[in-house]
């Protein structure tokens, strides 16, 4: 399933050829081996390290706004029980993303600032696709956009700053099934109107509870990730301005907040 907001993926033109695929054909291994260029010249060896663990975050994004697409069309559907499930995928994809630090940890401070000064102005600040996971989360940035690489991630960035994001589908799908957010002055009200709604359904319908339960999971998957992402670079380069510029650990420390705060608040009132 594809959305407006993320690039379709496309059919296999190879299909029409008409020759089995094999394994290597199939995932284009060759190409996908061809890809870890190295920057450094002679060849640092930690580098290769460097360069794999990021493609792949890249490619675990990726596999991350698909499967939260599916979720915010099948919330959409009030399909309650397969959004949660496709949720608990994303949860679990979290966990890899973290376990992946640790083999980053492997890496010393030395072993990286061997190889630091050939990222230029290279920076996982900027990612695309991570902003776009961000903005599907609900935590949009306008400023993201003034920093993107190239139109064409500007563009995707804008399509999913204008469309409805995971919170706001959850929102919606629960009005429709009998748990409004109580208005204001005839306005959509805050947050503590949401608590108010969240307080009344986790009392009263175990399903709808469960469902919210799957969004505080991954957001605290994320969050332990963040975590995870702030001490591996206060180890490696202690309080150094970050690559590309960036303000390190410190900027990483500015993000350690819920995507979906008020499922955190109303824990205080039950």
């Amino acid at each position: 399933m594809s959305t407006d907001a993320a690039a379709p993926l496309r059919p296999d033109p190879r299909r029409r050829d008409g020759r089995p695929l094999t394994y290597g054909t199939y995932l284009r291994v060759d190409e996908l081996l061809d890809l870890q260029t190295l920057s450094s010249d002679p060849p640092e060896h930690d580098e290769l390290l460097f360069v794999t663990i990021h493609q792949v975050y890249e490619l675990w994004f990726k596999q991350i706004l698909w499967e939260l697409d599916r979720a915010v069309a099948l919330l959409g559907e009030d399909e309650r029980a397969r959004a949660a499930h496709t949720l608990g995928r994303v949860r679990s994809i979290v966990k890899v993303l973290v376990s992946q630090l640790d083999v980053l940890e492997t890496m010393t401070p030395l072993e990286f600032a061997s190889f630091r000064a050939h990222l230029e102005s290279g920076s996982g600040f900027q990612s695309a696709q991570f902003r776009e996971v961000e903005f599907v989360l609900g935590l949009k940035d306008p400023a993201a956009l003034r920093r993107a690489e190239h139109d064409e991630a500007r563009a995707r960035l804008q399509r999913r700053l204008d469309a409805p994001s995971l919170w706001d589908a959850l929102l919606a799908h629960l009005a429709r099934t009998g748990h409004p957010v109580a208005e204001v002055d005839g306005a959509p009200g805050g947050e503590d109107e949401v608590e108010d709604m969240l307080l009344r359904l986790y009392r009263e319908d175990p399903s709808a509870a469960g469902l919210c339960e799957s969004f505080t999971d991954l957001d605290e998957g994320i969050q332990e990730w963040r975590y995870r992402h702030v001490k591996m670079v206060e180890r490696t380069i202690g309080a150094k301005v970050g690559t590309g510029g960036s303000a390190g650990a410190a900027y990483l420390r500015s993000t350690l907040r819920p995507a979906f705060g008020p499922l955190w608040t109303v824990r205080s009132r039950f």
